[in-house]
């Protein structure tokens, strides 16, 4: 079952989708607890449906497999308000937070076993994210670091107002704030405190996040990195999506 969600951050409506799975004769049945579930979040510049749909495919992929979803689109990007301009990771972060509120609240999902998964900038968001929120599990695809924005900089110097990046909009705060984020921090202060399980999964052919950023959140996580061979930064061939569904699955469902 797929239906439509909203909720609002500072009195802005956030869009998104949720992703139940649906229990049949052949299918997995409903847990006591409910299902459980993940909040995906995009990467930079994306939405909720991803390149070449990656993120719907995911989210029917997940449902099939009984572990239910909700996809959104962060403000100022897809069709969530605000503006783009005004996006900075920080805001992401405040997105994720009630999102994830929002998701492990509903009657049908476990909260218990509540889960995120963030796709390249949306991994910096969910490494953030995770020692608040406290997810079940933590997955992370082709997670991205802040100097990938830092070489934005013309000549190392912060624009005046607005930086046009292909049509988009990026504004000075976003870049500033770059300079001082650390996820792998974050990362590590999570899988220390928490003790929940971690995966990353990274193409290894990704020319936009080398999978040397896979391997550096691995290891402030603790955990695998799990390569994809073949695998660009959208993972954009059939082979290499349909092993990424695979094992991000897996590890999701705890196999």
């Amino acid at each position: 079952m797929e239906t439509f969600a909203s909720f609002k951050v500072g009195g802005q409506r956030v869009y998104g989708m949720v992703h139940l799975p649906e229990p049949d004769l052949s299918g997995p049945p409903r847990p006591a607890h409910g299902f459980p579930g993940v909040v995906i979040l995009h990467g930079f510049t994306g939405n909720r449906g991803g390149d070449h749909r990656l993120l719907p495919l995911l989210s029917r992929h997940l449902a099939a497999r009984g572990i239910a979803s909700l996809r959104f689109d962060f403000r100022g990007s897809g069709e969530s308000e605000g503006d783009f301009s005004e996006m900075t990771v920080s805001r992401e972060v405040e997105d994720a937070v009630e999102a994830f509120d929002y998701f492990r609240n509903l009657p049908e999902i476990d909260p218990e076993r509540a889960m995120l998964l963030g796709f390249s900038m949306g991994g910096i968001v969910a490494a953030l994210a995770a020692p608040q929120v406290r997810p079940h599990k933590l997955a992370l695809w082709a997670p991205a670091l802040p100097e990938l924005w830092l070489r934005m900089l013309p000549g190392g110097f912060m624009p005046p107002a607005i930086l046009d990046q292909g049509g988009w909009p990026i504004g000075r705060e976003f870049l500033l704030e770059m300079s001082r984020l650390d996820p792998l921090k974050a990362a590590a202060q999570w899988a220390a405190s928490h003790g929940g399980e971690a995966r990353v999964f990274h193409g290894d052919a990704d020319q936009t996040c080398p999978p040397e950023f896979g391997v550096r959140y691995a290891q402030a996580l603790g955990c695998d990195a799990v390569a994809i061979p073949g695998g660009t930064h959208t993972f954009e061939s059939i082979p290499t999506t349909e092993m990424l569904y695979q094992v991000t699955g897996d590890f999701l469902a705890g196999k």
